[in-house]
């Protein structure tokens, strides 16, 4: 008994003191000690002595319990990386660490005597706030095997403090989304060669410069140089047997980009948008194995080549939009038994739509055919294209009506179905009811007319349902409250009739309501307030009656509230404002919108009109002229940002042509954030508040055409960002203050009230007729000068009207590559409030 337990303790005592066992209590030692540094302990909650080693979340271990690999993806580690380094990448049999977005901090530096793991093959930094220069990349040199290393989305800059450049043994290297800048960072990065890297990208920096140590890469298989500053002839790719993924978009390279690619027969991914290629026909592309071919945003002309259909066995997407293409559709292209996506849009293209041809097209998902020049009516028989999900031809020159049989075939998913901007007629089929997975319906701008269906009550998945511009008639159809999924109901330029359906409020998704310029009646209804996301609420031009709602103050994500030239009385609810300074912002992001700016004119209501813009000629707005007495010289274009990253409030209210009588709630001053606050013509009475002068963001104000009284509150100087006011007919008095910006309007911004004086009206005391004309000499000549500051002020705050403009949150990937390139006369507007940057397109 004595002998076996002295050969238990010997075998124990053995185990011990055995290399693997030390080795993996080191490694546990190591990773708790790590996991104490940790602010927050429930990131790692089974990081404890209490967890086997090999059963710690994100830890995979080999054959003898010993680390292996450790992914810490999303998770919030807070820690430096010289911090995380010292305990991980120290771990001898380490071969893969993950810290893809862990919140790690500092430069790229290991601490002195720290070695790296000697078998380390793959370390991914990506999403995090690493910064430095990147030459202190070298301090990795210590991981001799290291293979992989991204560090994309972090800070990383040149110029790097080491001139030598890298020794490539890596295969795959990501620097995309960095802050690495100018021309030489290439020569820097190549000069010691490049024959082992297979992986290369450096998309969304700003490189420039040229591209010729680039030749010895040639084992390359992957290469993304998108989004930079590069302005050269295209690289020669000759010699590059391997590559098959190729992204040059978003730069400016030119050149012949035929020859370049020549030799590269393994390619199956080409991504040259957003180029300056182009000037002639669509070039000859390697054939057999290109499967992604994205051509859009160039110059290339002439009509579709017929070498772009021999592709046909292996191409799955095609885009050559937002070129200068025209003619037909070849035949030839019915071959293309594997295209999911077709984009031809933003051409030149003519004729009928090829039919006969894309109902061959069996795998065809996404047709897109959008502002060409097609003619004639919408056939039948696109309802036997039972796997397209998009079918856009909106701004063509279509007529006739929608189809009925669209989606007649029960297997038809049909997800996205756009037809504005074209002359349709006749009503609205109730067959789109059958749709049963559409997601967007856009018939806007069009010429059609009876009522909108009920069945439409029957899309579970709709989200988008834009009608605006056409001759319907009729009720709001309560069926639409069933769409629990609704998120945009644009309704504008009918003539609709009868009240707003309360049951609305049942769209819980609901962001943007707009029923403008139409024959509703009725009151708002209050159920509206209990809309949790509506951010945009157009009611103006109708005959809408009752007060203002209170409860729309419950509306905690509301920008833009318009119910303009209605028959609204009663008083402006204070409770309006209460959510002020309360919003999440950033619901929705990079759309587009247009705005036309209210004119002036006597017949032209409202401070002006937001429109859903998508798909719409902006040279057509004279459609609109019939049904909105404005003309159309102002029209403003862009793209929506987020801006409130915080908080914040209504960005446009317009209340005017109404019968709102009592005084100004002092709490209007809450909405920090307003750009245009337009009270006039109305019947408001009383002082105008001091706390008018804490909306340190208004452009626009207008209180003209009531009854207020009493003097101008001196805290309306510190609108500082004020372009235009109007205080006229009403009954204020006292002095005007004489400092900015009143001291920059014109007079008739102050008319009619008896008892004002001081600049631009005449002096206070003042009733001798000479010194009466030289003052108004002195405003006239005042005027005129400043007049230039008056329309660049106008201007300006137009820009802050729409930093969250916000129409369907839905992405439609189809724009990405699209945004920056707007219709008509026009360039890319991206509107951010918070920096007051980038000027609006006066059109």
């Amino acid at each position: 008994m004595t002998c076996s337990n002295n050969l238990f303790l010997l075998f124990s005592l053995f185990c011990l003191l055995c290399p693997s066992h030390a080795a993996a209590n080191n490694e546990l030692h190591q990773l708790l000690s790590f996991n104490s540094l940790l602010s927050d302990s429930t990131q790692l909650p089974n990081w404890s002595k209490s967890t086997k080693l090999c059963d710690f979340t994100g830890v995979t271990c080999n054959t003898n319990s010993s680390v292996l690999s450790i992914d810490l993806s999303n998770k919030n580690l807070n820690l430096d990386f010289q911090k995380v380094s010292s305990f991980l990448l120290t771990l001898p049999n380490l071969q893969t660490l993950l810290l893809k977005n862990s919140n790690v901090t500092g430069k790229l530096i290991l601490l002195a005597g720290i070695q790296c793991s000697p078998v380390l093959t793959k370390l991914d930094l990506s999403k995090n706030s690493i910064s430095g220069p990147i030459s202190y990349i070298y301090s990795l040199s210590s991981c001799m095997k290291l293979k992989s290393l991204n560090l994309s989305r972090n800070f990383v800059e040149y110029p790097a403090s080491n001139s030598k450049g890298l020794s490539f043994n890596l295969e795959s290297l990501d620097l995309s989304y960095n802050n690495i800048i100018g021309p030489s960072f290439m020569p820097w990065l190549l000069s010691r060669g490049c024959s082992e890297l297979v992986h290369l990208s450096l998309k969304g920096n700003k490189l420039a410069g040229s591209l010729v140590h680039l030749q010895d890469c040639k084992n390359l298989k992957f290469l993304d140089l998108s989004t930079n500053n590069f302005s050269t002839r295209v690289p020669k790719f000759n010699d590059f047997k391997a590559l098959n993924h190729l992204d040059l978009s978003s730069n400016k390279f030119y050149g012949d980009i035929s020859d370049s690619l020549s030799t590269c027969k393994k390619l199956t991914f080409l991504n040259i948008t957003h180029n300056q290629f182009g000037g002639e026909e669509v070039p000859l592309f390697p054939s057999g194995n290109l499967k992604y071919l994205y051509l859009s945003a160039n110059d290339f002309q002439g009509s579709l080549p017929n070498h772009l259909s021999h592709m046909c066995l292996s191409l799955v997407e095609l885009d050559v939009s937002f070129n200068s293409l025209s003619g037909y559709v070849p035949e030839s292209f019915a071959a293309c038994s594997s295209l999911e996506l077709f984009d031809i849009s933003h051409n030149n293209f003519s004729g009928k739509l090829p039919i006969d041809t894309l109902v061959k097209l069996s795998s065809l998902k996404k047709m897109l055919f959008g502002f060409n020049s097609f003619v004639g009516g919408l056939s039948e028989s696109f309802g036997k294209m039972t796997n397209l999900e998009t079918l856009d031809v909106s701004s063509n020159l279509l007529n006739g009506s929608v189809p009925v049989g669209i989606c007649q075939d029960p297997r038809n998913i049909l997800k996205v179905f756009y037809l504005q901007n074209n002359e349709f007629t006749g009503p609205i089929p109730d067959s789109l009811g059958n749709c049963s997975k559409l997601e967007s319906l856009d018939l806007s701008f069009n010429y059609l007319d009876g009522t909108i269906p009920s069945s439409l009550g029957s899309l579970s998945n709709l989200r988008d349902l834009i009608l605006w511009l056409n001759q319907l008639h009729g009720l709001i159809p309560e069926e639409l409250m069933y769409i629990k999924t609704l998120k945009n109901l644009i309704l504008d330029f009918n003539v609709l009739s009868g009240s707003i359906p309360s049951s609305l409020s049942n769209c819980s998704s609901l962001k943007w309501i707009s029923l403008s310029n139409n024959q509703l009646s009725g009151e708002i209804p209050a159920s509206f307030g209990q809309l949790t996301y509506l951010a945009i609420l157009k009611l103006g031009n109708n005959s809408l009656t009752g007060s203002i709602p209170s409860e729309l103050g419950n509306c905690r994500s509301l920008v833009w509230m318009d119910l303009n030239t209605n028959l609204l009385n009663g008083t402006i609810p204070p409770a309006l404002f209460k959510q002020s300074g309360n919003i999440v912002g950033g619901l929705l992001t990079e759309e587009p919108y247009g705005y036309v700016k209210n004119d002036g004119i006597k017949e032209c209501h409202g401070s002006g009109n937001l429109l859903e813009f998508r798909g719409i000629r902006q040279e057509q707005l004279n459609r609109i002229s019939t049904r909105y007495p404005c003309n159309f010289t102002r029209v403003y274009r862009g793209i929506t940002e987020p801006t409130f990253y915080n908080n914040g409030s209504i960005i446009f209210l317009d209340l005017s042509y109404n019968k709102l009588e009592g005084g100004l709630p002092k709490e209007l001053g809450s909405m920090y954030y307003v750009e245009v606050l337009n009270l006039g013509h109305n019947d408001l009475s009383g002082l105008i508040p001091q706390e008018l002068g804490k909306m340190r963001y208004t452009a626009i104000l207008d209180l003209s055409y009531n009854r207020l009284n009493g003097s101008i509150p001196s805290t309306l100087t510190g609108l500082k960002n004020l372009g235009d006011m109007d205080l006229s007919n009403n009954l204020l008095s006292g002095l005007i203050p004489e400092s900015a910006p009143f001291d920059t309007l014109p007079e008739y911004r102050f008319l009619n009230n008896t008892g004002l004086c001081g600049y631009p009206l005449p002096q206070c005391g003042s009733g001798a007729s000479t010194k009466s004309g030289e003052q108004n000499k002195k405003s006239s000549h005042r005027t005129l000068s400043l007049a230039g500051i008056v329309a660049m002020g106008l201007s300006f705050s137009l820009l802050c009207i729409f930093g969250l403009l916000i129409i369907a949150a839905e992405t439609r990937k189809w724009m990405n590559n699209k945004k920056a390139v707007l219709e008509g006369a026009g360039e890319a507007v991206s509107i951010n409030l918070a920096t007051f940057e980038k000027p609006l397109l006066k059109i």
